[in-house]
């Protein structure tokens, strides 16, 4: 884990201070990957900088704000990916695999795409709300857009709200893939309980298909 020390109280240069925001944020990853999202505090990230929480918050106004500036560069990842798995497929079902591939490849972004209106919108200013507003409808829009050219019978806005119930999926079925110390020995002494919630990459793709299939048909 990268600490900061006293250079990080001495940085002054805006190059320093950028440096400083990229360190606060890989290590803020580096905790939500090791222990979850849910389970990272500020003082948590403070002391892998080696740092008091005041100081930390000296480049961003809260926990919530690292993690909402997390969000967006973990999401910009996953449209990028999302994008590449588009060009060119063909049709609902290849749509659906290149999304949910997408996301099942980054569970930090699965795990915080579970906490961005629960949490994150929470204790942020006005200005990082705005800031991540209109990362989002940007990136709904801009892979609704790709969405559409692989489905033609999809618009663009159709494109977008796959995206967000995409998200929404997400939210539901990513938690199941990291269940609690008793509820895995639930599910090792009883397998029939456990065969109930299925896989998470395959369903997450299923879901995606019928819906993107269910938004032609309602037009």
């Amino acid at each position: 884990m990268a600490v900061m020390g006293e250079a990080f109280q001495r940085a002054r240069r805006p190059e320093q201070k950028t440096q400083r925001r990229e360190t606060i944020l890989a290590t803020a990853a580096e905790l939500a990957r090791d222990s979850g999202v849910a389970r990272v505090s500020l003082g948590d990230i403070a002391t892998a900088v080696g740092q008091a929480k005041s100081n930390v918050l000296r480049y961003f106004g809260t926990r919530e704000e690292i993690y909402l500036q997390l969000t967006m560069r973990e999401g910009a990842d996953w449209a990028a990916a999302a994008g590449a798995g588009l060009h060119g497929a063909n049709g609902s079902s290849a749509v659906a695999t290149a999304l949910a591939d997408a996301y099942a490849d980054r569970p930090l972004y699965c795990d915080l795409t579970i906490h961005t209106e629960t949490m994150f919108e929470h204790n942020v200013s006005i200005e990082a709300l705005r800031a991540y507003k209109l990362w989002a409808i940007d990136t709904y829009f801009t892979v609704g857009r790709q969405i559409a050219t692989a489905c033609p019978e999809l618009t663009d806005t159709d494109g977008a709200a796959l995206v967000m119930a995409a998200g929404a999926f997400v939210a539901k079925l990513f938690p199941q893939t990291r269940p609690p110390r008793a509820l895995r020995q639930l599910y090792d002494r009883e397998p029939e309980i456990a065969r109930v919630f299925p896989p998470f990459r395959p369903t997450l793709r299923r879901m995606i298909t019928a819906t993107a299939t269910g938004l032609a048909s309602a037009r």
